[in-house]
């Protein structure tokens, strides 16, 4: 039982596993960032071309 418990505590698995995703959490946040930013910047864009046409 000591030998299982002692695998257990030293098995990183889990830690690798919720590294991986904080780091997938992390790119997507930054890629929401960035298409929000380019998503506003357009949005002004376009309003001021349309205003340009009417």
């Amino acid at each position: 039982m000591k030998k299982m418990l002692k695998e257990f505590i030293a098995d990183e698995r889990g830690a690798t596993a919720i590294e991986y995703g904080l780091i997938a959490a992390g790119i997507a946040l930054a890629v929401i960032s960035a298409v929000n930013g380019v998503g506003t910047a357009l949005k002004g864009k376009f309003n001021t071309i349309s205003t340009s046409l009417k």
